[in-house]
C-alpha cells in the first residue's frame, strides 16, 4: 500500500490524479488529504506519507510558484512529473437544471480556467472554494438545487451529483503539471534506466549586465534545452529576481553536472531541486510507465563531501537522521521573512531579555536595527529560577514585541513555554524560541514541529550535542524543516561565569548537522564586559550568527541586568564583527 498526500479532500483533481496514477501501475494507494500544499510537504518530511503531490504548472493559470518553493524549502526529491488533464464538469443535485443555477463553487484557479463558460451564466455567481472536492461535497450536503460545483467527473460519483455541463474549460487541452515528491534517504542512489528526465532549479543571477546571458550560454554550450524559464521578485531583495527553470536533462549526466556547477558560480542564489522522470507529452488520465525506485538526483555540488560526512558521524546519528548532515549536504538556510539564517552569511539578533514596556522595546528595536541587527529578540514569557522574579508581561508583551517589529521592520524572536501557547505565538512572532529549560519538553517540540514557523532551539543547561540534535529531530520529524540551533552555555563546575560557553560545539555541529547554528554569548557568560570577545570568537569558529541582549538602561532591566548591553556596547560589537571574515561553509 502506497501512501500519498495531496491538498484537498476526496474527489478533488489532486486526489483523482494520484489514484489514477498509482492504480494504473497496479499499486494500491491510500491518499491523505490535507488543507494546504505546505502540509503536503510536511506530511512527506514527517513520514506520514511516502509521496506528496504538488502542482507546479497549469496550462491556463500559469506557474504555481508555491510548488517549486516548497520542494526547495523542504528539500523534497522529485520522482516524476504527472500531467493531468483538468476535465471540468458542472455538477449539481439530482433534479437541478442549468437554467436554475444561481451559485457556482470551485477552486479560484478552476473558476479562472472556466471563465468563458461562467460568462454565459449571467444569473449565477462564482464563489471560490478551498478545492474542487470541497465544492462538490458542499453542494451534495447543502441540498440546494440552485447551487452547483465545478469538479472532476469522479466527484459526481463520490458525492451523488449529476452532470449539468461538460467540457467547460476555456481550452480543451487544459492540464496541470504536478510533481510527485518524496523525502531524501541516505545513500540511496538513482539508477539510470533510459527514461527521459527533467531537472528543475531556482536561481538568482548576479545583479550585473550580461549575467543572465552568460548563464543561458552555458546551457546552450552543453546542448541543454530550457523547457521553462520564468522570473519573479526575489523575496526581501528589492529589484532582484529569482528564476524558475526546467531543463531537459539529468543532473547526473557529466556534461549537465559541469554546466550546473558553472552556473552556480555565476549566481547569487542557486537551488537544484532535482531530476525526475518526464511524463507523457500528452496530458493523461492514467499513467502506465513502471515506477522508478530511485530517490532522485543529488545536487552535483554535494558530490565527494557526502560520504566523508557520513563516515564521520557517530553511531548515535541513527537517532537524528533528518538532522544529520548527509540528509542535506549543502546545509539548511532558514528564511525568516527577508532574513536568511545559515549558508555563507552571519546575522545578529538583538533586543531585551524581557519586554518591559512599549517605549523600552520600541526604542531598543530601532537602536539595534540602526546598528545592524536583523532580528529582534524579546521575552514575553520568562521561565525564572525563582518564582518571585519577573516572569514577563505575557500576551501583552507579545503584542508589544510584534508592534516593535512592525515599526522597526525587524522579524521577531520570542520564547514559547507550553503547548497551549504554540498556535497563538506562531501567529504573533516570526521565530518560536525553545528555551534551554524546555529543550527536552518533547510535547512542546512536537507542537512547534507541526507549525510552519521557524524554531530557534537552545541547548539545554546540561545537554550533550547528541541530545540537542535528538531534540531537533523531534521538530523535524513532525514536518517543520526550519530549525535553528543555539549554543548558549552549559552548566559545569566553573563558577566564574554564569555558564560555560561551549564554542567547540560550533565546529562539531557544523560537521554533524546541516542546521544553522547561532551562539548566545550573553547567557554564555552572564557578564557584560566579556560578551564582546566571545561574540568575535563565535564568528571566528563558524557560527551563523549571534543572539545578544541589549537594553536602553541595563541597570534598570527587570531580568539579566548584569549581561544586558548598552547601545554603545552593542555598536562596538557590531564594529568588531565587521572586521572578521565569515567562516567558510
Amino acid at each position: 500500500m502506497v501512501t500519498a498526500a495531496f491538498q484537498g479532500i476526496e474527489g478533488a483533481h489532486s486526489d483523482v490524479a494520484l489514484r489514477t496514477h498509482f492504480e494504473a501501475r497496479g499499486d494500491k494507494v491510500e491518499t491523505v488529504g490535507v488543507p494546504t500544499f505546505r502540509e503536503v510537504a510536511a506530511a512527506v518530511v514527517a513520514g506520514r506519507a511516502r509521496y506528496g503531490l504538488l502542482p507546479i504548472d497549469n496550462a491556463i493559470a500559469g506557474t504555481f510558484r508555491d510548488g517549486y518553493d516548497l520542494v526547495a524549502q523542504y528539500d523534497l526529491l522529485p520522482v516524476r512529473e504527472i500531467l493531468w488533464r483538468m476535465d471540468h464538469r458542472l455538477l449539481g443535485l439530482p433534479g437541478s437544471t442549468l437554467a436554475a443555477i444561481r451559485r457556482i463553487e470551485a477552486h479560484p484557479i478552476v473558476l479562472e480556467e472556466c471563465g468563458r463558460f461562467l460568462a454565459t451564466l449571467a444569473a449565477a455567481r462564482a464563489i471560490p472554494a478551498v478545492d474542487t472536492g470541497v465544492a462538490a461535497r458542499d453542494v451534495a450536503e447543502g441540498g440546494d438545487k440552485t447551487v452547483a460545483a465545478i469538479a472532476p467527473p469522479q466527484a459526481a460519483e463520490r458525492y451523488g451529483l449529476v452532470e449539468l455541463a461538460s467540457n467547460i474549460a476555456d481550452y480543451p487541452d487544459n492540464f496541470t503539471r504536478f510533481l510527485l515528491v518524496e523525502a531524501p534517504v541516505w545513500g540511496q542512489e538513482t539508477t539510470p534506466d533510459g527514461t527521459p528526465r527533467r531537472t528543475s532549479l531556482l536561481f538568482a543571477a548576479r545583479h550585473e549586465a550580461g549575467s543572465l546571458a552568460r548563464i543561458l550560454t552555458l546551457f546552450a554550450d552543453a546542448k541543454i534545452n530550457l523547457s521553462k524559464l520564468e522570473s519573479r521578485p526575489r523575496p526581501g531583495k528589492g529589484w532582484e529576481y529569482l528564476f524558475y527553470a526546467d531543463l531537459d536533462c539529468d543532473a547526473r549526466d557529466p556534461d549537465a553536472a559541469r554546466a550546473l556547477e558553472r552556473v552556480r558560480e555565476l549566481c547569487a542564489e542557486f537551488r537544484l531541486l532535482g531530476s525526475y522522470d518526464i511524463a507523457s507529452p500528452r496530458a493523461e488520465s492514467a499513467t502506465r510507465a513502471s515506477e522508478r525506485t530511485s530517490k532522485g538526483a543529488r545536487d552535483p555540488s554535494a558530490g565527494a563531501g557526502s560520504p566523508k560526512a557520513a563516515a564521520d558521524l557517530p553511531s548515535s546519528a541513527k537517532n537524528w537522521p533528518k538532522a544529520a548532515r548527509p540528509s542535506k549536504p549543502n546545509g539548511t538556510v532558514v528564511r525568516v521573512r527577508q532574513v536568511d539564517v545559515g549558508g555563507d552569511g552571519f546575522i545578529v539578533a538583538a533586543g531585551p531579555c524581557s519586554v518591559e514596556s512599549r517605549d523600552q522595546v520600541i526604542v531598543t528595536a530601532q537602536e539595534v536595527r540602526a546598528r545592524g541587527a536583523v532580528l529582534l529578540r524579546g521575552g514575553a514569557f520568562k521561565p525564572r529560577t525563582s518564582p518571585y522574579a519577573f516572569q514577563g508581561l505575557g500576551w501583552e508583551g507579545v503584542e508589544l514585541l510584534a508592534e516593535a517589529g512592525r515599526i522597526s521592520g525587524l522579524p521577531t524572536v520570542s520564547e514559547v513555554m507550553s503547548v497551549d501557547q504554540v498556535e497563538r505565538m506562531a501567529r504573533s512572532v516570526d521565530v518560536l524560541q525553545i528555551g534551554a529549560r524546555n529543550m527536552q519538553n518533547f510535547d512542546l517540540l512536537k507542537a512547534v514541529g507541526k507549525t510552519t514557523t521557524p524554531v530557534l532551539l537552545k541547548r539545554g543547561l546540561s545537554a550533550s550535542l547528541d541530545e540537542l540534535l535528538a531534540a531537533a529531530e523531534y521538530i523535524l520529524s513532525e514536518g517543520n524543516p526550519q530549525v535553528i540551533l543555539c549554543e548558549r552555555g552549559i552548566r559545569t563546575f566553573e563558577t566564574a561565569t554564569r555558564n560555560t560557553l561551549d564554542l567547540s560545539a560550533v565546529p562539531v555541529l557544523r560537521e554533524r548537522t546541516h542546521l544553522p547554528i547561532l551562539v548566545d554569548p550573553s547567557h554564555g557568560v552572564g557578564v557584560r564586559r566579556w560578551i564582546r570577545p566571545l561574540a568575535r570568537a563565535a564568528k571566528a569558529v563558524g557560527a551563523h550568527g549571534i543572539l545578544v541582549e541589549v537594553h536602553p538602561n541595563p541597570s534598570e532591566a527587570k531580568s539579566d541586568a548584569e549581561q544586558a548591553l548598552t547601545f554603545a556596547d552593542f555598536e562596538q560589537i557590531m564594529d568588531d564583527l565587521g572586521q572578521i571574515p565569515v567562516y567558510p561553509s
